[in-house]
């Protein structure tokens, strides 16, 4: 097991996370087809993501996790899919749904971590298999991928000091962290104080509701008048939406040309580092992700041992030694483009290059 390689990002998690877990939960995670009965390919996949704000969750997610179980069932596997459109409460209930309903196998991107755990046990009870995506969700779950939450906010912070250069110490920058019910965020953030403490003033930091933009665009009108406008030089964003937010409200104050992180390489982001307006996001490899939680699942469902797909394990508060996949980050600017999202296939050049975007794009040579 490739423990050692992950340890940095599992042990901040582990310590934080670790007030809770029963003995009998504990080892939920230990053995992914010791109580699963062998099934064929007909199964039903239950996918419950989190939100329909962030467009990576319709656009990539949903159809590649569809695409790869049909691919490893013969075309016989089934998707079930609920989207919790930020309510904790909601996707509760869509598990309960879906525990009556008999699906063999559950993927869950938790809109809450710690709310979600009562059904993840429910699930389990119930003898459904839980993969958590992307956040890594409480309760007995039983296998875990995601990127590495805390080198996805090192990127963020080592891209930001470049962009500011020599001028960093003498700099005072805004941080929009993400939601404080996301695990991811906390990881993001502690990544991002690691190399940004010391070496920058942090002037103003907020934990933003529910990462939405709206949200990051109220949170940075409250900083420029805190701190004036002549006195922010960059922002830490967490990802593209909550970037795009404070970069609006950062152009209604009049403040241009400072530079500002973002993650997830949503069009608009990819688009607004063409024009400079944002300088960097965070390109993370979906596909590999959608793809591995759904490995996952569909072995889970066959009851089947992930030791051919999980290199990693990982431990929550309530469960040690979950089976994990962690996907590795590249930082995407204006220079890499052509390499990351337009190679991988996440967008076309006349995609991003919309008639509003070409003279950007010429200039930059994306053409």
């Amino acid at each position: 097991m490739r423990r050692a390689a992950v340890a940095v990002a599992t042990t901040a998690m582990a310590v934080s996370l670790a007030a809770c877990g029963s003995a009998k939960e504990s080892d939920g995670g230990s053995d992914s087809s010791d109580s699963a009965a062998k099934k064929g390919d007909d199964i039903k996949v239950g996918l419950l993501l989190p939100e329909n704000q962030t467009a990576r969750y319709e656009k990539f997610d949903k159809p590649m996790i569809e695409k790869k179980v049909k691919e490893l069932t013969n075309n016989k596997g089934e998707v079930v899919y609920a989207n919790a459109k930020q309510d904790a409460s909601l996707q509760n209930q869509q598990v309960d749904t879906m525990v009556t309903n008999k699906v063999d196998v559950m993927i869950i991107d938790a809109v809450d971590y710690k709310a979600i755990a009562g059904s993840v046990k429910k699930a389990h009870d119930a003898g459904i298999k839980v993969v958590a995506f992307d956040r890594l969700a409480e309760g007995p779950i039983d296998a875990y991928t995601s990127f590495d939450n805390v080198t996805v906010g090192k990127t963020q912070g080592e891209a930001l000091l470049k962009a500011l250069g020599g001028k960093a110490k003498d700099s005072q920058i805004v941080m929009m962290n993400g939601s404080s019910t996301d695990p991811n965020a906390a990881q993001f953030k502690e990544g991002a104080h690691s190399v940004l403490d010391g070496k920058v003033k942090i002037g103003r930091e907020y934990d933003t509701k529910e990462w939405k933009p709206e949200n990051a665009n109220a949170n940075m009108e409250a900083a420029i008048s805190a701190l004036g406008k002549d006195k922010i030089d960059g922002v830490y964003s967490a990802n593209d939406g909550m970037a795009g937010g404070s970069i609006t409200a950062l152009k209604r104050a009049g403040i241009a040309d400072i530079p500002v992180t973002g993650q997830d390489a949503e069009l608009a982001g990819v688009q607004r580092i063409v024009t400079g307006e944002q300088y960097m996001s965070v390109f993370k490899s979906y596909p590999k992700e959608a793809e591995t939680a759904a490995e996952m699942a569909v072995a889970l469902a066959k009851g089947e041992s992930l030791d051919s797909i999980a290199n990693d394990k990982v431990d929550s508060a309530t469960t040690k030694g979950v089976p994990a996949v962690i996907v590795p980050v590249v930082s995407l600017t204006k220079d890499n483009i052509k390499e990351t999202v337009i190679k991988d296939g996440f967008y076309t050049i006349d995609e991003i290059c919309t008639d509003k975007y070409k003279a950007a794009c010429d200039k930059i040579g994306l053409k």
